[in-house]
């Protein structure tokens, strides 16, 4: 990473000006420096130069394909690849992967579930601060490698996105966190047909984590806005 203030930097390894355009204003938006290159030559050139944090590379490129240039980065390089597809062909996806990547979009894809997947990315490869590890919260101990939760010493049966919510909730423990950041983080930012989906899956969260799920006081619904874990 070269930029002096710190920030996170993105090169986007795509030959259509209109997604390039568009994903430049957004991810600047967010806070990221952005570095774009349209081939895989000037993509070598780029990385180089700007020792990128993240690649969004698409598959198709105009003199190489990304999915061969990705295996090649992986020979020298650990950085996190988001490889990006207008093909939804199994084929793309498991080379991409075996070759490297760390996940895959298919076009076309929404800003917000691009640019949560590239912070839950840079979460993984430590370019971002992580969460603790294990958390202690009141009698619960959350695990967030082994994604296990302990209440007074017994395991709790959750199921992934239970957990998943559960950890965000613990990461900001004592503060409400909207029902936009759950979908952003837990449903990389979709529009759920119906949102009750988020309703439900926090309603059994609830029965699992506290003795009287009727008066809870531990995971808390505060109305019109989202959710609070209190230890």
């Amino acid at each position: 990473m070269v930029d002096p203030d710190g920030r996170i930097v993105v090169l986007i390894v795509e030959d259509e000006p209109s997604y390039v355009d568009a994903l430049s204003i957004g991810l600047v938006g967010e806070g990221f420096v952005v570095a774009a290159a349209s081939t895989i030559a000037d993509a070598r050139t780029q990385f180089a130069a700007v020792k990128p944090d993240i690649l969004l590379l698409d598959v198709m490129l105009p003199d190489w394909s990304g999915i061969d240039f990705c295996r090649e980065l992986r020979a020298t390089s650990a950085v996190p690849i988001i490889m990006v597809t207008a093909r939804s062909e199994e084929v793309d996806v498991i080379l991409g992967l075996e070759f490297g990547a760390s996940d895959y979009v298919t076009k076309p894809y929404r800003l917000r579930e691009l640019i949560a997947r590239i912070r839950a990315v840079l979460r993984r490869s430590g370019s971002e601060p992580a969460s603790d590890v294990i958390m202690s919260i009141g009698e619960f101990r959350i695990d967030t490698i082994r994604r296990s939760v302990v209440r007074d010493g017994v395991e709790l049966e959750l199921s992934r996105k239970e957990f998943d919510l559960l950890a965000l909730f613990a990461s900001r423990l004592g503060q409400v966190v909207t029902r936009d950041e759950c979908l952003d983080e837990i449903w990389w930012g979709r529009d759920l047909a119906d949102t009750r989906t988020l309703d439900t899956h926090v309603k059994r969260l609830r029965q699992k984590l506290e003795v009287d799920p009727g008066n809870p006081v531990h995971l808390l619904t505060i109305r019109g806005v989202g959710f609070r874990l209190d230890p």
